[in-house]
């Protein structure tokens, strides 16, 4: 089962009918219509309403919701409402509520307020989700069930310490194989029963804060069953939609590059993946694109959805800039050009009262349809009708992986050392913008994941290798592709334990280096790192690298690039291996964008990988290759000045129905966006 059937791009969003008076809902419905919106997800937090207390159940007003939406023809995407708990659940079962990372037991409010290992909350919220899809799994509108809302946060209770170490038995069984694995010989920590096992908080192992752990293990383990409890929470609520709807999809809204759930670990379970694109302010262009790419590639490659982006502004942050004319079109058109089959929002009306009041809204308070917003959402529905199904189901035909693992990231941030300050997004955003800006499509794939479709796999901050990936990424060099890598790469086991071996580890071999030492520094203090492509190069590149200098022993790798000061100027900070008829590229320091460009770029060049426009660094372009075959190559333009780019083949812009022939300009204005279908 994968995504709901369509006959379009799906245009719609989040709507809360239930906060707002009947002839408001009707209102509303004529300017849907005129914005050309086709889908509603409801029910999202209608669980209070819905269940006024244990025993009473009131669909009266959820019902004439579904039924004034499927009467207007709209596609539902019907959510369980268990986003978060009614009052009289936390008042009659004071359990279910989370205990903080301080050990404070919460009272109700807010939301994520329930303890992921609550029998009571598990019960009641998968009562709710039966009952749900029993009262709606008939009505042909509901093409997608949405479970909860947002998973995440953590507790750290009586109930989760219990199930922590029923976690811990099944994963290790024994204590002695826990033991070996936590390394309990350090500060006197052998257990000898299971009892004695405690949650990682601030009142056991942690000081400062959720990073700062004396025993990594633990935290780490503590960070996999948190992520596992809600999952089993998720898996109680799809149980539940199944015995009354088998075949309607099921997914929930996943937060793109969100630290304390593993989405690789939910994806098998997720009939679709969707999610929450809110980028941090003054964001650069590639951190949506490669939580689009992350989003796509744990399915396999299948096309998500975007459950929800502001139309103009967001509410939750210390300031909240407004969506400049043109970027809201521009970022759903770069969703679906990553891979999204539906372009939604939050919200389709704005709250009158509480905390998002002051969140973005396709409609705003006053419901007026000639506010700048509301014709920018209703020129996208227009465009979206043109494009209509062409870009539905379509793949994209990458020949690069990124490798993206939440254990390396967990491990690596929970770490004491080398630096607290390298932070693994950070560090994989450098190397996925170099692709980025290359023009290059790209695959971003868990470590589990095959390779050997792959021309070249980039692991930037590769932590943690687990199972047989040394291996496998070796099959990728020996039959010609490349693998990169960076500092902090190859350093520990599954259980964050150091290898018994000279850094980077298992990476060794492929990376043909030695790493005894390495230097960490402030980030004022900078080394400069000179960029070499060859022996004959006569215009070398000299870049700045920060945070973290690995002092490289050559162990049959060559050198590209060499630190230029400190004790260790003159030795390598790039190397290239040769490995079977491959290579192994190793990046030792933490260079600046442009020298993380200049390495990529190497690489992408020995296996004439085009960049596409590489000159035109606002332009982003990816191509999409539907069921049928058809190719379809975006265009986006996230600068402030027209653009001209150069057709490379000949077709037809489904936007506007204009033809293009090789080598002719194609102009784009700021925000601008083209869908060109190739001919043949």
């Amino acid at each position: 089962m994968s995504l709901p059937s369509t006959r379009k791009t799906l245009f719609g969003g989040d709507y809360n009918p239930e906060q707002w008076p009947e002839e408001v809902r009707a209102q509303d419905y004529k300017l849907f219509d005129a914005a050309r919106i086709d889908t509603v997800t409801l029910g999202v937090f209608a669980w209070a309403q819905t269940q006024p207390a244990p025993d009473v159940l009131d669909f009266s007003v959820l019902d004439r919701i579904v039924e004034q939406a499927t009467a207007q023809g709209r596609s539902i995407c019907l959510a369980t409402g268990t986003g978060a708990q009614p009052p009289w659940l936390a008042r009659r079962f004071p359990e279910v509520t989370r205990t903080d990372f301080e050990g404070r037991r919460h009272r109700y409010g807010q939301r994520h307020n329930s303890c992921p290992s609550s029998p009571v909350f598990r019960r009641f919220s998968a009562e709710m989700a039966g009952r749900i899809a029993e009262r709606y799994a008939d009505n042909p509108a509901v093409i997608a069930w949405h479970i909860g809302n947002e998973y995440g946060g953590a507790c750290y209770c009586e109930l989760c310490a219990a199930g922590f170490r029923d976690w811990l038995r099944a994963r290790y069984v024994t204590l002695d194989a826990l033991n070996s694995a936590w390394y309990t010989t350090f500060w006197s920590h052998t257990f000898h029963d299971w009892d004695e096992i405690e949650p990682p908080s601030a009142l056991t192992e942690h000081w400062r804060g959720p990073d700062h752990t004396a025993f990594q293990g633990i935290t780490l383990d503590y960070l996999r069953f948190m992520s596992d409890a809600m999952l089993a929470d998720f898996l109680d609520e799809k149980a539940a939609i199944r015995r009354h709807s088998p075949d309607t999809p099921v997914t929930t809204n996943f937060m793109g590059m969100y630290r304390p759930i593993d989405y690789h670990r939910w994806a098998p379970h997720l009939d679709f993946a969707s999610w929450d694109n809110y980028p941090p302010e003054g964001a650069h262009p590639a951190w949506s694109a490669l939580a689009h790419d992350l989003m796509r590639g744990l399915k396999g490659g299948e096309p998500f959805w975007l459950m929800e982006q502001t139309p103009s502004t967001t509410a939750c942050r210390d300031f909240n800039p407004l969506k400049r004319p043109g970027v809201m079109g521009l970022w759903s058109w770069q969703a679906i050009a990553h891979g999204a089959d539906a372009a939604l929002f939050f919200q389709m009306r704005a709250s009158r009262g509480a905390c998002e009041k002051y969140h973005g809204a396709v409609i705003g308070h006053s419901g007026r349809d000639d506010t700048r917003v509301f014709q920018e959402v209703a020129r996208l529905g227009a465009e979206l009708e043109q494009l209509g199904s062409a870009a539905l189901g379509a793949r994209t035909p990458a020949r690069v992986a990124l490798l993206f693992d939440w254990d390396s990231w967990w491990a690596l941030e929970i770490s004491d050392g080398p630096s607290r300050l390298v932070r693994y997004q950070q560090v994989v955003l450098g190397y996925y913008r170099a692709l980025w800006e290359a023009g290059v499509d790209v695959d971003v794939v868990p470590v589990t994941a095959d390779l050997t479709g792959y021309q070249v796999v980039v692991a930037p901050a590769l932590h943690m290798l687990k199972d047989d990936l040394a291996q496998r990424l070796e099959a990728v060099a020996r039959r010609g592709g490349s693998v990169l890598a960076t500092y902090l790469s190859g350093r520990v086991d599954e259980n964050d334990n150091a290898f018994l071996m000279d850094v980077p580890g298992p990476l060794g071999p492929l990376m043909g280096v030695r790493i005894d030492e390495w230097d960490a520094r402030g980030p004022e203090f900078v080394n400069r790192v000179r960029l070499r492509a060859g022996a004959d190069d006569a215009n070398p590149l000299t870049v700045e690298s920060r945070l973290l200098f690995e002092l490289v022993i050559p162990q049959g790798a060559e050198t590209v690039g060499v630190y230029q000061d400190d004790f260790y100027a003159d030795t390598p900070a790039v190397t290239r291996n040769a490995f079977g008829a491959g290579h192994g590229w190793y990046v030792a320091a933490g260079l600046d964008q442009a020298g993380v460009d200049w390495v990529v770029r190497q690489v992408l060049a020995a296996h004439d990988i085009a960049s596409r426009h590489p000159d035109l660094p606002a332009l982003e372009t990816t191509l999409r290759v539907a069921p049928d075959g058809t190719r379809l190559l975006f265009l986006l333009n996230h600068g402030d000045d027209p653009i001209e780019v150069p057709a490379t083949t000949a077709g037809v812009d489904l936007l506007t129905a204009d033809r293009f022939e090789p080598g002719r300009p194609i102009t784009l204005a700021p925000c601008g966006v083209r869908v060109l279908r190739e001919d043949g």
